[in-house]
């Protein structure tokens, strides 16, 4: 997928099959992500992102809310193996399933539930390199999240205005999947990527603004 993701995407869709390709993405995933979380680094580091996002949505940080959230640390690892064991491949399942109503309503042709859920999945394959890429990277800054964003390569905004909170809401390596995933669906579909990707970009760069907005808006409060 990062050398020839075309002729890779081209092959899935010929060959649909997920259910291997799905197991190792995740394990590396849950892997990568519980393991840095069970340092002790990366459990300091839990701690304090959970109380900036607490503060960034104007929540104010008692003594007693410290206390209770620094008691939920130890099973950080736990829940985060947990969410990428279950949460992506529903995620997966869902995206396919929106992919194919959506080429079905703009009357592009049939295709297999199956073909689908291939292509999303093999796009996700670059969702593995990122906890690979971001582990070391948090480890480093002694912080969770934010690794992979724009942010890293943009730094020069004040980290409470809009453009800092814009930047760092937007993953390089998941902008990376919305181009794998529309070029998947562009072959399955025999149509243009830039009209699909244009679709996708724009739902996920708006979920980005809305997230961005309200947190900068909380942090002026």
């Amino acid at each position: 997928m990062v050398r020839s993701p075309k002729a890779t995407l081209t092959e899935a869709v010929r060959h649909p099959r997920s259910l291997d390709l799905a197991v190792v993405i995740v394990a590396i995933a849950a892997v990568c992500s519980s393991g840095f979380v069970m340092t002790r680094v990366g459990q300091l580091a839990a701690l304090d992102q959970q109380v900036r996002q607490l503060e960034s949505f104007g929540v104010v940080i008692t003594d007693e809310r410290y206390e209770a959230l620094r008691a939920m640390v130890p099973y950080r690892p736990m829940v985060t193996a947990a969410v990428i064991i279950i949460g992506w491949p529903v995620l997966w399942l869902l995206s396919a399933r929106a992919v194919q109503w959506l080429g079905r309503r703009m009357g592009r042709g049939e295709a297999t539930f199956q073909q689908v859920l291939t292509i999303v999945v093999h796009a996700s394959a670059i969702l593995a390199v990122r906890a690979i890429v971001a582990a070391p990277i948090n480890y480093a800054r002694e912080s969770l999240g934010g690794a992979t964003s724009f942010s890293i390569i943009m730094p020069a905004f004040g980290e409470s205005t809009f453009p800092a909170r814009l930047f760092g809401a937007v993953d390089i390596f998941i902008v990376w999947w919305v181009v794998l995933v529309a070029l998947g669906v562009s072959i399955l579909y025999q149509t243009r990527t830039l009209p699909i990707a244009r679709w996708l970009f724009g739902a996920y760069a708006g979920g980005a603004a809305a997230v961005a907005l309200t947190q900068a808006l909380r942090g002026g409060v």
